[in-house]
């Protein structure tokens, strides 16, 4: 079950919220993904106080005035533990930069940037052991890391 601002685990109760929300956030894509819930939320909850320490105020207050994030599709699409094993790729999208586990139907996160995307993505492939994939504008495979 993905976890919301109104019920997420109470690891995450001490939190300021904009850190809960994105852990949350960070958490519920990592689900997404195959990890398992007890990985996520430390690995999450990390990210997110990090993200925190770097973010600008104006990138904070975005973010908490944006649609809620930590809000999944309820049909359940996406998220596949199969997916775990698979590397992540950096790819095209309409509105930028793709972050997805290859092999994945819909990507787990979506960038401006395309190095925030690979960023992104080297974080989630370190976390899992498996390897980054980066793509270019046109499709073909720029550099594996």
């Amino acid at each position: 079950m993905p976890w919301t601002m109104d019920d997420y685990p109470a690891s995450l109760k001490n939190l300021d919220k904009p850190v809960k929300k994105k852990a949350i956030e960070i958490a519920n894509a990592m689900v997404d993904e195959g990890y398992d819930e007890s990985r996520a939320i430390p690995i999450a909850t990390s990210q997110a106080k990090e993200w925190y320490e770097n973010a600008s105020e104006s990138e904070v207050r975005d973010f908490m005035e944006n649609d809620d994030p930590t809000e999944r599709d309820s049909d359940g699409s996406g998220s596949n533990p199969d997916l775990i094993d698979n590397a992540e790729e950096v790819v095209p999208h309409d509105d930028g930069w793709a972050v997805q586990a290859k092999g994945s139907k819909r990507p787990s996160q979506v960038f401006d940037k395309k190095q925030d995307a690979v960023k992104r993505a080297k974080e989630i492939a370190k976390n899992k052991g498996t390897e980054t994939i980066i793509h270019k504008k046109d499709g073909s495979v720029q550099e594996r890391a």
